[in-house]
């Protein structure tokens, strides 16, 4: 940018440029009067504006200063009462792990070792002072001169206060989710945990659950084991332990430490030299979580195999990821481009409805709730036989825990694609996506937009047609589309079913809420008086 609206001074720091900006706001490159380079993020003004957020970033900035060790990316500095609150981090030159894996390819076992212990000490700093990273992932490590550094961890919990978003869930990035997040639970430290094991997967060339949509990778990540085939032998077994499904099995980073660099003469390779300096940009807000936890767990153990059982107990609040790879929108973003931020904490609403029975137990007043009278089905075809389900992408009903906002539910999804028959009368989409829930809600078009924007998250999307709100004739529920790259999606939320649907091509908003209404009206069905109040 031109640095016309940049500001000159940020408490004692001068603003040399604009690095990016994203949901917490603006991040800026700035040098302090001794000379030092530091990365100023400054929250916007709505965040500026709500006193829970203020108080809870003062607490955090307080526990996030005390965080040291070698391998983060501290906190230097920061004003909660400013006009516009700041915090001031080191800027750490160097690419991310990601771009040097693009760059050099995967790590051989020494340096997948080193790496981790890198991370595990980098862990057992922050948790120490009482934080949870959330967002640890290849884009958010800086392989530095002097190895490996973390960023980007002190102030979610002040995020957290604010509902700048309409999901109420977690925040993370589909692929590094532990599957107590992807259940839309509070975290605790086993989850930084979870996130390293398959960064370690990563660094070895491979991906832990494999490639598809932030969906299918958070239902794997709950349900299926993780890829390690990309692996050495000699590691898997510490990894294979980091992924363990419950908490409870995955072992502390001090144990990882044990695992991974018993002998502590081993210098440290981190392939860093003659990198430029990586830009950090502000941190993407998670939405307010809603449920009170049980208590933590405390890991004693470390397995070879990964558990089966599914999670339990899950603690205390969290941090999140300022780094280009986690938020765009900043200096150099196209036209119409989404902030990515946005939609990673949009589409973390949808983390809820991949829950598997199990991970926890809740009971809520049933007066509170509407009275179950409609369920979904995904038949074999829809619309007079003009879509056949695609037997290759369809994932079983899946129950969902109760919570505050949801009672009784059971996530669906299955792809379909058009037929000669739907060909013949000329429909106008080749693929249909459906996601969705049937159970009772209180709030069903906050599910419904989270749904909305998980189907979107591509980290680069582009908005044809914004949001709009249609009833078509024949409609007894408004529906919500828009149209992002070349997919139109539609979604409803109902006192019994909350769904979106993707089509392929795009077509105009009104076209697609026009099929959407029609196959709301084959997909979902009455309940039998019998069973209407669960």
């Amino acid at each position: 940018m031109d640095g016309v609206d940049l500001p000159e001074r940020i408490g004692d720091y001068a603003v040399e440029r604009e690095l990016g900006s994203g949901g917490m706001g603006t991040v800026y490159l700035a040098r302090s009067r001794g000379g030092r380079t530091v990365a100023v993020k400054v929250a916007r003004p709505e965040l500026a504006a709500d006193p829970h957020f203020r108080a809870r970033f003062r607490a955090e900035v307080d526990a996030a200063r005390k965080v040291g060790g070698f391998h983060t990316a501290q906190v230097v500095d920061a004003d909660p009462d400013a006009a516009a609150p700041w915090l001031a981090t080191a800027y750490i030159a160097g690419p991310t792990l990601s771009g040097l894996l693009a760059e050099r390819g995967p790590m051989d076992e020494a340096r997948l070792r080193l790496l981790g212990a890198a991370l595990a000490e980098a862990l057992q700093a922050i948790h120490g002072c009482g934080l949870i990273h959330r967002d640890l992932k290849p884009g958010n490590i800086i392989m530095a001169d002097d190895g490996p550094r973390v960023l980007d961890f002190g102030i979610a919990r002040a995020l957290e206060a604010t509902r700048l978003t309409s999901t109420g869930a977690a925040f993370g990035t589909p692929g590094f989710l532990a599957p107590e997040q992807a259940q839309g639970l509070e975290v605790g430290g086993a989850a930084d945990v979870f996130a390293l094991g398959a960064v370690l997967v990563a660094a070895a060339g491979g991906q832990p659950f494999g490639e598809g949509t932030p969906m299918m990778l958070m239902y794997r990540a709950v349900h299926e084991p993780a890829d390690l085939s990309a692996l050495p032998e000699g590691i898997r077994p510490v990894v294979t332990a980091c992924l363990a499904k419950d908490p409870a099995h995955r072992p502390t980073p001090r144990a990882l430490l044990d695992l991974l660099a018993p002998m502590s003469t081993a210098k440290p390779t981190p392939d860093a030299a003659a990198h430029p300096a990586t830009e950090v940009s502000p941190a993407t807000p998670p939405p307010t979580l809603s449920k009170t936890p049980p208590p933590t767990p405390t890991p004693t153990a470390v397995s070879a195999v990964a558990p089966t059982a599914t999670a339990g107990g899950i603690a205390d609040a969290a941090t999140v990821s300022a780094h280009p790879e986690a938020a765009s929108g900043g200096a150099g973003s196209p036209p119409g481009k989404r902030s990515v931020g946005r939609v990673v904490a949009a589409a973390a609403g949808a983390l809820l409805v991949l829950g598997g029975a199990g991970y926890a137990v809740y009971s809520y007043d049933d007066t509170s709730f509407p009275p179950a009278t409609h369920e979904l089905v995904l038949p074999e075809s829809m619309v007079d036989g003009a879509y056949g389900r695609d037997v290759e992408h369809r994932l079983p009903p899946d129950p969902l825990p109760d919570d505050a906002g949801r009672k009784g539910a059971t996530h669906y999804s299955a792809d379909y694609t058009v037929t000669s028959a739907g060909t013949e009368k000329g429909v106008a989409f080749r693929t249909v996506e459906v996601y969705g829930s049937s159970g009772r809600y209180k709030d069903p078009e906050e599910h419904r937009d989270g749904l909305m924007d998980a189907m979107t998250l591509t980290g680069s999307e582009t908005v044809s047609d914004p949001p709009r709100t249609i009833r078509p004739p024949g409609s007894d529920v408004d529906i919500r589309c828009e149209t992002v790259d070349a997919k139109t999606v539609c979604g409803w939320g109902d006192a019994n079913s909350t769904v979106a649907i993707g089509f392929t091509p795009s077509a105009p908003l009104d076209v697609a809420a026009e099929e959407t209404r029609r196959i709301r009206a084959e997909i979902r069905r009455p309940i039998a008086t019998s069973t209407a109040s669960p």
